[in-house]
């Protein structure tokens, strides 16, 4: 039997649908009347999501915050949220307990009302999360345009160590691996900052599938090339990834789980993004510039290399 990518299968559900017209986006838009409407929903399996030595508490935390790090890319206060639960037929009362401490942990520090959801049985803990807010506008993932400066809303490549790390396939001591390994239990994503800013940027996008696909997905959509003249990620990364001959490229572009994202603005606005940014503690970092042309490269020594898309996508062998 053929795999199929997850690209293809989704086609399949959308002409089967009849949505002929659909472009990708981190969030849904549709209106009730003059009201925009905007919702999401991610899935949190335990068998794929849930790395050994993750707390049922830290996993449910989790499952809301991959919501709310696409209406944060987007500029959207998320309002309202449903949760559905497929949990195996034996489950102890205090992993119920800590699942709900959880989601309500997530839902207080965001502000999020959760209205209901279901429950239902099966083999292992599964977790879709529905969430909804309104607004006049979305930041999109396409409008990026020539002279734009490309930007990220912290340092990636931690996570990808910290996966590393939790799942014993390397090891390492001190506050860099707390460091690492804490960026995957607790991530943080930049919900004030998107939605004090969502004016200044002309293009956005969650990066939790991993950078390269994000800034790959951001410059296809725009129609343009992004050039990338400086790794967004800390001096202690470069150093353990040089110590342990890992490739800091594929640890930053390439593994995903930062719950971070990618914008793109025009120069008129970098002081004023940059002072929201300090205002916020929000440690933005620009990364590059958009230019004519298509496709994503790595500037070096005046040396242009093609970065591919070669993040995490459901499916692919």
């Amino acid at each position: 039997m053929t795999t199929l990518d997850e690209s293809v299968i989704i086609k399949i559900f959308q002409k089967k649908l009849g949505n002929k017209k659909f472009v990708s986006e981190d969030v849904e838009v549709f209106k009730i009347g003059k009201t925009k409407i905007i919702v999401k929903v991610d899935t949190f399996v335990q068998s794929t999501d849930m790395p050994p030595k993750m707390r049922m508490h830290d996993a449910a935390r989790k499952s809301i915050i991959a919501c709310i790090s696409d209406f944060a890319a987007k500029g959207i206060k998320p309002q309202y949220g449903m949760i559905s639960l497929n949990l195996p037929k034996v489950i102890s009362r205090a992993k119920i307990n800590d699942i709900s401490k959880g989601f309500r942990d997530a839902s207080n520090e965001f502000n999020i009302r959760i209205l209901g959801g279901d429950t239902n049985e099966g083999k292992e803990i599964v977790i879709n999360v529905s969430m909804f807010g309104t607004t006049d506008k979305i930041v999109k993932r396409k409008g990026a345009k020539t002279g734009d400066m490309i930007f990220v809303t912290g340092p990636f490549g931690y996570t990808a160590l910290g996966l590393k790390m939790l799942l014993g396939k390397k090891k390492n001591k001190g506050n860099f691996v707390k460091k690492a390994i804490n960026s995957v239990i607790n991530p943080s994503p930049k919900l004030d900052f998107g939605v004090r800013n969502r004016n200044y940027f002309t293009s956005s996008m969650d990066s939790s599938d991993g950078l390269s696909t994000t800034l790959n997905e951001m410059a296809n959509q725009s129609k343009c090339k992004f050039i990338i003249n400086n790794i967004p990620t800390g001096k202690d990364l470069l150093e353990f990834a040089k110590l342990h001959k890992i490739d800091p490229n594929d640890l930053v572009f390439h593994g995903g789980e930062e719950y971070e994202f990618a914008f793109t603005a025009s120069k008129k606005y970098k002081s004023l993004i940059k002072k929201n940014a300090s205002i916020l503690k929000t440690p933005i970092i620009e990364i590059g510039y958009v230019t004519k042309g298509k496709g994503v490269f790595l500037e070096k020594q005046e040396k242009f290399i093609l970065l591919k898309d070669l993040g995490w996508h459901h499916f692919r062998k």
